[in-house]
């Protein structure tokens, strides 16, 4: 349990290590968005862990990365596809930043310092607690732009006819103030809990 929970708070990939941010604060002007992508990151990263320990010990320690590289790609074009075929306007309104799952920090940094180190079991729930918390991050950051910025939360309005929208909040520097604010309470919340 302890392996899964760390990338929800402990090592939260978003708002602890602060990795992956390019994706985040391009996508999270809506919790629709943020959902999408990190439930892709999250299947991309549950695959390639998965995959990258049970290949872990034929693959020769020189070639590693580009092997790594080559199954994480495997799993993004999957992901990529699904999406444009299933769910074409959440694909369109992720552009981009779908198929750059291949060069996130997150899926890479966890294939390298995690998945070929460790078994097939560990590999798999280090590879869903961090794809969880990568998901909650850009839900909470896609909420609170959602709200604020357009008065809704998933597309329906919860702020009522008098609400003024916080326009900047859907922009991009909206993204870098949301985050800002995220972070900076948790670290309000450790010095708490080291202070108290």
């Amino acid at each position: 349990m302890k392996e899964f929970t760390k990338g929800i708070y402990a090592q939260n990939p978003v708002f602890k290590q602060a990795l992956g941010l390019c994706p985040v604060l391009a996508v999270s002007n809506s919790v629709n968005n943020g959902l999408g992508m990190g439930l892709a990151a999250t299947f991309v990263l549950l695959c390639s862990n998965t995959l990258i320990s049970l290949i872990r010990r034929s693959v020769p320690n020189r070639i590693r990365i580009p092997v790594y590289i080559v199954v994480i790609a495997s799993f993004v074009t999957l992901v990529d596809l699904s999406m444009a075929g299933f769910f074409p306007a959440l694909h369109k309104s992720l552009g981009i930043f779908v198929p750059l799952i291949v060069v996130n920090c997150i899926i890479l940094g966890r294939a390298e310092a995690y998945a070929g180190k460790q078994n097939v079991g560990r590999s798999i729930i280090d590879g869903l607690g961090m794809g969880v918390g990568f998901t909650l991050a850009l839900v909470l950051l896609g909420a609170i732009r959602e709200i604020l910025g357009n008065g809704s939360f998933m597309g329906i309005p919860v702020m009522g006819p008098g609400f003024e929208p916080v326009l900047i909040f859907i922009l991009p520097p909206g993204a870098f103030l949301t985050i800002g604010f995220v972070m900076g309470l948790f670290n309000w919340v450790e010095a708490r809990k080291k202070g108290a």
